[in-house]
């Protein structure tokens, strides 16, 4: 009993180094790593031999230490296994039961959204959009961030190959406009869409970041403009950092 009591307490060690370690954007020494896990310097230095020789940490030429390559490999692995509608629905119908109105979940694909995921609101008059159905991107409040994270001259290629075409008399059909509105979407954190897709309907939209900080996916809620509230981009934008954390985002 008492050898498995002691297996768990190196266990533990070696967490609290690994985790400490992953504070650091540069390698760091023993002294310092012993002492943000309260061990004392030997222990850790026993541990960290232990963990360097399975390659969960690497050593430079200093002596100093920093997280493994190994540990790169097994990150690439989890993420790829990541189910992003399971952890995601959850979230989704959580942000449903608070606003009660339809929740989508989109993913970029080419020069539109595509719909993967859906949380229809629960009343009869309700707006829903059909999973694999596609948006263009500068239509739609998810569309316009992940546009804006593709940088100004993507933007500019974007609107040059599709035209920008128009959808509704709201669609922002030329690039100034668009860039306009998606730079104080990126600082805000969140984008509308203004009846530019579909007359009647209004969305707010946020993305969602996974562990290597890339946008994977968007989150947006629908709605009859006339129900539409401003008072629930907090909680669009409270989702999709949920969700983003779930996905090994660190927000």
């Amino acid at each position: 009993m008492q050898k498995i009591t002691t297996s768990i307490q190196v266990l533990d060690r070696a967490t609290t180094l690994l985790d400490s370690l992953a504070q650091y954007d540069a390698a760091v020494s023993l002294k310092i790593l012993a002492a943000d896990a309260g061990l004392h310097p030997s222990t850790a230095f026993r541990i960290l031999a232990s963990l360097t020789a399975h390659g969960l940490v690497g050593r430079d030429p200093a002596g100093q230490y920093h997280l493994g390559i190994r540990l790169l490999s097994w990150g690439g692995r989890v993420r790829s296994r990541i189910d992003l509608r399971g952890e995601a629905r959850p979230v989704m119908e959580w942000l449903r039961d608070q606003i009660g109105e339809t929740v989508n979940l989109t993913i970029r694909e080419g020069d539109n959204v595509v719909y993967v995921e859906r949380v229809i609101a629960k009343r009869a008059m309700r707006v829903e959009q059909v999973i694999g159905s596609r948006a263009p991107l500068h239509v739609t409040a998810v569309g316009k961030l992940m546009l804006g994270d593709l940088g100004e001259e993507a933007i500019h290629a974007y609107a040059g190959r599709t035209g920008l075409p128009e959808y509704t008399q709201n669609t922002l059909t030329d690039e100034v406009s668009l860039l306009r509105e998606i730079k104080c979407a990126l600082l805000d954190g969140y984008a509308f869409d203004n009846e530019e897709a579909e007359l009647g309907v209004g969305c707010i939209g946020v993305v969602i970041r996974d562990s290597m900080e890339a946008v994977v996916a968007g989150l947006s809620i629908s709605a009859p403009i006339e129900r539409w509230q401003q008072q629930w981009v907090d909680l669009v934008k409270e989702a999709g950092e949920r969700i983003s954390q779930r996905l090994g985002y660190a927000c």
